[in-house]
């Protein structure tokens, strides 16, 4: 097996919940665990062009892993697995149905060691302009004697 991916098994569940006088069926994660003995099994695979994501996932209060399963609207059919907001992000612009869960011990402890083997992403911060810098300037001119 590979550094970057692990095998994660999930589990949904829908459960009815009425909204103005209607029954909505509401998809939600029962379970998800490392390995490959639930019911739906995707690979988790990390990439080096999400690195800073995934550092500011795992310092969040709550680190999560986001499944997109499918378009909004339909019955949910997980396809994908990823623990970077901005994959989600991406995928809910798309009209992409995206269901969450926290992220298990085991893959916060294994998505921190690839991140100490990898290095951190750069962080991507503006420089600061000097004052008047990049900024045309008129040139004191000297006064002509007549």
């Amino acid at each position: 097996m590979t550094d970057n991916l692990r095998a994660l098994s999930i589990t949904l569940v829908a459960e009815p919940k009425q909204v103005k006088g209607y029954t909505l069926t509401q998809w939600r994660i029962a379970s998800l665990a490392p390995g490959d003995q639930g019911e739906c099994v995707l690979g988790l695979q990390l990439s080096m062009t999400e690195r800073a994501a995934y550092r500011f996932n795992l310092t969040s209060a709550s680190p999560r892993l986001f499944v997109r399963s499918g378009f909004t609207g339909q019955t949910p059919k997980p396809d994908a697995i990823t623990a970077s907001q901005d994959v989600a992000a991406g995928w809910m612009d798309g009209e992409q149905q995206v269901l969450e869960a926290p992220m298990p011990m085991a893959i916060q402890v294994w998505l921190e060691s690839y991140l100490a083997r990898h290095g951190e992403a750069v962080q991507e911060m503006r420089k600061k302009k000097r004052k008047g810098a990049g900024r045309a300037k008129e040139l004191p001119t000297k006064e002509q004697p007549q």
